[in-house]
This record gives C-alpha cells, structure tokens and sequence, in this order.
C-alpha cells in the first residue's frame, strides 16, 4: 500500500547513488470514531496559488514559513511512456546529462548546487522527469537561476554523452544484481508486451550504448519546454518576489518549436478491457542467487479513473501493516519471509504489483495458493468495518505523517499537477477515499484481481550466491598506476554562481529540554506545533556489539521479537492497537544500540509511550514468533550474501577489525540456529534497561503533560546492578595494501570498499575530518572522488567517502559501484588521489567551498521534523551538549587549513588500506 507520491517514488530512477527511500508497507492505520480524521487537521492546498505563464509555464506556489528553507522543484512531463523501439532509456539518460552543465556555465552543475548548501537530486519515471533542490530561502533566486538555465541550454555533445552512458550503464548493471529487478522485469515485460510501461525505466544496456548526440539532444529539444513543465516552490519566500524571478527567469525561455505534445505510447485501453496479452502460465527465472521470490501483476486503470480510491483502500486491507491479510495469512503463517504490494496507477492505464519472499524451505506454488485463496475471499465477502475504517485512516494519516517537510510536500503538490492534471487532486482523492465503502473494496476486488487478468512470475536460485568465509586474499598491488588531473578550483566554480544574499541566522533554533526519571532513563523533548503529529527516536545500548561471534544476531533477534507480544497482549493486538490510531513503532539492532523509531497524530502521543514501555518492560517472545523471525532471518543473511555491498561490507570490516573486537562479528548460518528462547530473554533482561535508555520527542505535545505520561508509564521500570560494559582491543592500521575479492555469480557489478579503523565521533580532529571528507568524497558529484572517477572517466555510477564515527571509533571508508573490468582502473585512480591529498594538501578555495556547503545545508536537515528528532537524539548518545544542534555550524567554520592539513596526514593513510570487492570480479 502507497500513497500517490510514495507510489511514484517507488519506482523512479534518481541520478545520484539509488533509489529513494520509500515506505514498504505503512504501519499507521484506522482512526476509530474518537480520533479526529488527520485530513481535517491539514490542508494540503490551502494558500497555493497557480500561475501560468504566457510561454505556457505553470508555477505553483506555497509559502511555510516554519524554518528559513525553500524547495524548488522542476517536473517536465516526459518519461519512458514517451520513448519509441530502439530508445528505451533515453529519459533517463537526458535526466544525466542535464548535470553536465550549460553553453553559460560549463560546469558539473553538481558542483554549483553544493556551493549553494542544496539538498538535491533527480529521478526519471514513466510519466515524468523532475529535479528537485531544497536550499536556504536566500538561495531561491540562484536556484531558479540554475535551473531556468539548463532548461533551454543544456550542453549535449560527444564528451559528455561518453562518458555519462558509462555512468548509466553502470548504474543499469548494477540494478542487474539484484533478483527482485530481474524478476520484474521479466513480469512487467509479459504483463505488457506492447505497452512501453512494460521496459524498464532505465533503460536496457543495448539502447543506450546506441544513443548518438542528435538523438539525445532532439529529445531535449522536443520535450525540455516551458509549456510541457510545473515548477513548484514551497517554503519561506514571498510569493511576488519569487513570481517576479520566475519571470526575470524561465520567462524569457521561448516554447520549443516541437513543444511537448505528448502522445500516449499505446491507444488507452476501456477498464473493462484492462486485459494483458500475456501466457497465464508462470514465469520461471532460474538463476544464481538467494531467496525464491513471486510477483504478481494485474493492470488496473489510470489516476484519474473513479476506482482508484477504493483500490488503494483494497491494498491497504491486503498489506497495510501487521494486521493486514496477506502479511497474516503468508508471513504469520510462516509461508513468507515478507510481502509487500502497490498499486500504480499513471497517466495511463497501471497495475497492482504483489511479492513476497519465500521463507526457508516453502514452495512459491504453495504461497501463490494461499495468495489467490486470501485474494477470492475478498471478492466474495464484505470486509468488516473495522478492516474498512483502517484502511481509510492509513492512507489518510500517511499523508500527513509524509509531508512534515516542504520538500515532500512539493514532490506531492508536483504529482497532482503534473500526474493529475490539477494540484487540489491529492485532497479530492482523500476525500474519495473517505467515501469508499465496503461494497466499493468488494466490487474493486472482482473487477481488477481475477485471475485471468494476472501475469506471475517466480525466481528459483539455483545455488546459494555468496558465503562468509575466509576471505581470498589478491595481489597488494592494484593492475596499473593512475595520476589523477588537477582538482577542480572553486575560485573558477564562484564565476558561474549566482548572485547570493546573507545567509539567515540558525542561532535561534530551539534547544531540546533534557531530564532523566529517577530510574536513569534520559529524555529530550522539543515541542513543535506547525504540524499535529509526533516524532519519537530513541536508543538503547543493546547493540549487536554485545553479541560475541558465536551468539552473532542475538541483539537483532531480541529486538524484532519486542512487537510480538507481552504479559498483557499478542502480537496481533499490539500490532491492531497501533495501526487503529494511526501510529507506528519500530525497533531495530545496530551496532552500539537498539533504534527506536515511532510516529504519529500528536492525539496518539499516550498510546505510543503506553506501548512503548509495554514492550520494554513486559515483553514475553514466544516460541512461535521467534521461531518465525529466526526464519525471516536465515532469509535476511541469505540475501545480504548474494548482495556485493552487503557481503563486500561484512567482508571488509571483518578483515579490518580483529576476531576478538566487536565490530568483527557478523550473523551466520549456525550462529542464528543456535540462538535459543534462555538466551534472547538474558540478553533482553540484562540490556534492556532505564539507564542505558534515551529517547527523543519531536512535536504537537505540551512538556510537562509529556513528562508525567513518561514517569508514569516508564518510571517504575528498574534495573539490577551496573549496565553491561565493553572492553574494545586497539586496532592498528594495516601495514601495507591488502586486497580481498570475493566473487558471487550472476552479478554485474562490482563493489569495491577501500579504508581502515578511524575515530570516533568526540575525537576532536572530528570537524576538520568532515570538512576534508566534503571535498575528498562526500558528494558525488562535486567532490574529487566525483570529478575524477565518476564525472571524467565515467567508471562508476556512485563513489563516495566517509567516517563512521560513532560512541567508538569506525571505519574510514571509500564505496564505488564498477563494472567488473572498471574495478582495477577504478582502485588505481582512487589510490592516486588519496595520494596527492596525502602529498598536496587542498586549498583555501575548497576548504571555504566545503565549510560552506556543510553550513548551509544544515538547515535543511532542521526543516524535518523527524530529522531533528534524531540528531537530539544521536547528540545525546555520542555525549554531546544540547547546544550541539545550534553550535554545530559554528564549529565547522572554526575548522582552519591546519587543523584540516593535520587530519590529512592522521587520517588519510593510502598505503594502509583494506580493499575489498565483491561481485563479479575480473
């Protein structure tokens, strides 16, 4: 079940490192009779105003002044639906090229959007293209300055579209190793064999190496044109002031003589006739890989067709949360390790895609008898009014919850217009959705799930992909020597920028209140009434670094099974008490902690803390779920092993970090099966403690009525003796270059991990290793890794660098995605500018341009209220100040040319490195 927006996102192509993240299945529900209905408490149009251009040009406009930010956004109406045989993937490869710069400003517009501190990206999908930056509001007018500007002159020739079809075929090759896409491919390809709906979005490997110049930049010609796009500006301006810009703007671009007119791929099919061409027998995939998997295909109609709400409402009964039917009658049932589904609806006709991931030991055939035998009962029996009314209230309380940030709120405003036809779409549609009626699921049902209509597939693996063994070690040396070009200077990016006002002043953000119950347990609040919902992010030290290598996956097993049931409730209640209110509850084991996570209506602030401290202080994990989540887990570890990042990740840090330290220790196969009941319930009882928990509110509430709720719901919670400590063995540098490959077949692309042990997070060399971290790989496409691997060899698709530092010290590392014969020259070119770093040094252009960049966009970051919750939070664990929120733009301008030089010397070490690639390795 997804929303519009979440739909969309689902499955577009973003241009910088994968997919955005989405929301699989949402765990917020119905809104019995007491609550009030989330969609009366936000309107979602109110105070936008429509302008349209005389070049044709629609601009929608909202002003939120919550926070000093503004998201821009530019959406062209073109997409793979519009590609012709021979030029699947052209969309897609424009939406790269638009980056590579204009005839004014030939320059990696990459790197002028990270001068500006924006938030950016892009993403092709079948009906649309849109580029989105989110920066400080003194920053519109360069922005739209930017964007106007590759509208009309965007540069498209031989250098550029070499190199960047390196990048896409990169990135389509390494959507190749995965299963899930192969399978759908293959799915969709059958379901709709004459529709372009039915070709991947990316684009196949074939086409794109046959784009030529005039190709490409006919397309842009054709379809880049004021009257075929919607830019959408949301946040802290003036309307007049920014319309007046527009104008000074993308109003001087002329319409394309070709303009825009879009033509439907195929002639749109009646709903009744929504039938595909397609062999009704299984699709069968056999090839290497991990966990047997099923997609299902039905087409259902287009987004403007009455059906839609009641379908969406459909999809939600059939996999919205816990409590939904098909999660009950597959992943309860022990058939499925996961299902999930959604219902695409785009310009013109769309489907309803179902999968699920088959549990150890279960056949497809039989979970594909359970699913139809779950989908028949729909058709032929009402749902109850309780299913009904959940329903309605999560696709209605998700798009509150989802749009806390004018950056979503412009995605959605964007996809009304431009998807819709008509911004007010989204509060139409929940309105329709209000109005669906149980008969309206029933008729839904009958009409678009018949089997008849239904194209499946199944991936069987042939063999277990990956393994965890002792690594094979290579040569330390890489195949050739590389001497990278000159770094960019931004002295000569600042000519192309435009002009740029004062920067607003952060330091009146809001500090959280911190206090602790008398019991330890440590509490940050900050109250934010712009919006009525609720952010919680907590932790608890009980991380799988207190696993051992013999008990690896005890913390994550311990902390999935906290939701299946307590003294007072099973795991079906909890799951139906949180989803009847609209909120959600989450945990999940990392390395130093246990993640909390919750959202919801501010009214459901009580019933998310009252359930919260249920299953901290009175979970019972009985025998059934865990035996279930243990299953779900061999799955997990299956997969992450036929995956090269994940395999290349757990490889590469087992080889830095010694057998004794607790970062080495990864799950196995045997270290899952011999977790037993005893000891999830010691491990639950001596880390699950007051004293070794914070938790973070962010929202709708009153202080001192959240305080008394804690302190009577948490406060009589106690732990025996001293928590639980760790001793950490030093860690050295390696002493010279070591490589590890290991292989996986069937995979396209390979992963490469290069890096060492570095620092923890209050090391004081810690602000002067961002800002080097900024210019050497944290972005990439602005940062030298970028420009020199990924922008001027065009040898990987992403490529970027970082420090893991947390409450202890973590990884330094680089991550690129090759081609198998890229990897070495990839390596070697990496070494070499790791190299001149180490023996150069940077500059004081890139150290201000870096400084710069990390400021000003942190106050984007501020902007979310759910990001805000976890900074408190995590500045909390790594035993910073409350101040830190506030004081952190200020510390990283203190950081000095020395104090960056000295961080390179400390901690850029190129002739101590763990190489590791995984994946298909040449």
């Amino acid at each position: 079940m997804k929303t519009r927006i979440y739909m969309l996102i689902g499955f577009l192509l973003s241009l910088i490192l994968s997919i955005l993240p989405v929301a699989d299945n949402f765990t917020i529900a119905a809104t019995p009779t007491d609550v009030v209905s989330p969609q009366a408490a936000v309107s979602f149009t109110q105070g936008v105003q429509k302008t349209v251009l005389d070049n044709g040009l629609t601009v929608l406009t909202k002003e939120v002044h919550t926070a000093p930010v503004v998201s821009v956004q530019v959406w062209y109406k073109v997409g793979s639906r519009n590609e012709t045989k021979g030029e699947n993937g052209i969309s897609h490869q424009l939406e790269h090229l638009m980056f590579k710069g204009t005839k004014e400003r030939p320059v990696q517009f990459g790197r002028l959007f990270n001068a500006l501190g924006s938030q950016f990206n892009a993403f092709t999908s079948y009906d649309e293209t849109a580029y989105f930056g989110t920066v400080e509001r003194n920053r519109l007018d360069a922005l739209l300055t930017l964007e106007a500007d590759r509208m009309k002159n965007a540069l498209i020739d031989a250098e550029q579209l070499t190199s960047e079809k390196r990048v896409v075929i990169s990135e389509l090759q390494g959507y190749e190793n995965s299963p899930e896409y192969r399978l759908n491919r293959a799915v969709m390809r059958a379901a709709f064999p004459n529709r372009a709906y039915g070709l991947p979005v990316g684009g196949t490997k074939a086409d794109v190496e046959q784009f030529t110049v005039e190709q490409v930049r006919n397309y842009y010609q054709k379809y880049y044109s004021p009257d075929n796009a919607t830019v959408v500006i949301i946040g802290d301006f003036v309307t007049e002031n920014a319309l007046n810009t527009i104008r000074d703007t993308f109003g001087k671009l002329p319409k394309r003589e070709t303009g825009g007119k879009l033509v439907s791929s195929t002639p749109l099919p009646q709903p009744d006739k929504l039938i595909n061409t397609a062999s009704k027998s299984p699709i069968i995939l056999q090839e290497s890989g991990s966990a047997a998997l099923l997609q299902a295909v039905y087409p259902l109609p287009d987004v403007q067709h009455p059906d839609v709400p009641a379908i969406d409402v459909m999809d939600a009964i059939l996999t919205g949360g816990r409590s939904s039917r098909l999660y009950q009658a597959l992943v309860e049932s022990g058939l499925a390790s996961s299902v999930g589904a959604s219902a695409v609806e785009p310009i013109e006709p769309g489907w309803y895609e179902i999968s699920a991931t088959a549990a150890p030991g279960q056949k497809l055939t039989k979970i594909t008898e359970v699913l139809q035998t779950s989908l028949t009962q729909l058709q032929k029996q009402p749902v109850s009014l309780t299913e009904l009314n959940r329903a309605k209230t999560q696709l209605q309380a998700s798009f509150v919850l989802g749009n806390q940030d004018i950056t979503s709120q412009a995605s959605q405003l964007a996809y009304s217009q431009m998807i819709a036809g008509d911004y007010h779409y989204i509060e139409k549609y929940l309105a329709a959705i209000a109005n669906v009626t149980q008969a309206d699921v029933q008729r839904v049902a009958k009409t678009y799930l018949s089997p008849n209509k239904k194209t499946i597939g199944y991936f069987e693996p042939t063999q277990i992909a990956g393994e965890s063994g002792t690594p094979n070690l290579g040569s330390g040396r890489t195949a050739e020597n590389f001497n990278p070009g000159k770094p960019v200077d931004p002295a000569e990016l600042a000519k192309y920028l435009p002009a740029i006002t004062t920067s607003p002043d952060i330091s009146k953000q809001s500090l959280p209140q911190q206090f602790s119950l008398t019991n330890g347990l440590r509490v940050l609040l900050l109250p934010d009434h712009n919006l009525p919902t609720i952010n919680l992010s907590g932790q608890i030290d009980a991380g799988s670094e207190f696993d051992g290598n013999s008990n690896a996956g005890l913390a994550s097993i311990t902390a999935s099974n906290l939701m299946n049931g307590t003294k007072t409730r099973d795991a079906l209640t909890l799951a139906q008490t949180l989803e009847d209110r609209g909120a959600g509850l989450n945990f999940g084991a990392t390395r130093e902690g246990v993640s909390i996570s919750g959202e919801g209506l501010a009214a459901n602030l009580p019933l998310l803390i009252q359930t919260l401290a249920d299953v901290l202080q009175n979970a019972t994990f009985p025998n059934k779920q865990l035996e279930l989540s243990r299953q779900r887990a061999l799955t997990s570890l299956k997969v992450q092993l036929d995956d090269p990042s994940g395999l290349g990740r757990r490889v590469f840090q087992q080889a830095i970090y010694p057998e004794n330290h607790p970062f080495h220790s990864f799950p196995t196969e045997e270290s899952l099966k011999n977790i037993t009941r005893d000891d999830v319930l010691r491990f639950y009882r001596n880390h699950y403690r007051p004293d070794t928990t914070t938790l973070a509110l962010v929202g709708d509430f009153e202080p001192a009525e959240v305080k008394d709720l804690l302190s009577q719901s948490l406060g009589k919670w106690q732990a025996i003796g001293q928590p639980p400590l760790l001793k950490l063995p030093t860690v050295s540098l390696p002493p010279n270059i070591t490589r590890i490959n290991k292989a996986i077949p069937g995979k396209a692309e390979a992963i490469t991990y290069l890096g060492y042990n570095a620092i923890s997070r209050k090391d004081p060399r810690y602000y002067a290793a961002l800002v080097l971290n900024q210019i050497l790989g944290g972005d990439t496409l602005s940062s030298r890794l970028g420009t020199e691997v990924r922008d001027r060899l065009g040898l990987t698709y992403g490529i970027y660098s970082g420090f893991a530092a947390g409450v202890n010290p973590g990884p330094f590392l680089i991550q690129m995605q090759t081609a198998p014969q890229d990897a070495n020259r990839a390596i070697a070119s990496t070494l070499g500018l790791l190299k001149q770093l180490r023996e150069q040094g940077i500059t004081e252009a890139e150290l201000n341009t870096a400084k710069r960049s990390i400021t000003n966009s942190y106050p984007v970051d501020l902007a979310n209220p759910s990001n805000v919750s976890s900074i408190i939070l995590d500045n909390a664990i790594l035993g910073l100040s409350p101040a830190e929120i506030r004081e952190f733009p200020q510390r990283i301008q203190s950081v000095t040319m020395a104090d960056v030089q000295k961080a390179i010397q400390d901690l850029i070490n190129p002739k101590n490195l763990i190489i590791v690639t995984a994946g298909t390795v040449k």
